[in-house]
């Protein structure tokens, strides 16, 4: 698992959840508690207009909206990583 993790350090990655918050922002390290993220967004899909995956596209498309110059993010309620530039449109 670290091997395909190692791929994204430097890219901006999404962190999805069980619950409703998601993270974005660039992957600067992890380890065996969580990941860092820089200029990252700590966003709650509780709030804003759109839905999770309207929300991720839209910052795929027009860029991430920065409100953390860092944050650790813990490992546990994180279910999936993905690079931002993967996330497709429907």
């Amino acid at each position: 698992m670290s091997e395909a993790l190692d791929e994204l350090l430097g890219c901006n990655v999404v962190l999805d959840t069980a619950g409703p918050m998601v993270y974005l922002g660039r992957l600067a390290s992890y380890n065996a508690g969580g990941f860092w993220l820089e200029d990252a967004d700590v966003h709650s899909c509780y709030e804003g207009h759109a839905p999770r995956e309207q929300y991720i596209i839209e910052s795929r498309l027009h860029g991430i909206r920065i409100n953390r110059a860092r944050v650790f993010v813990f490992r546990h309620p994180v279910i999936s990583v993905s690079a931002l530039g993967d996330v497709v449109e429907d």
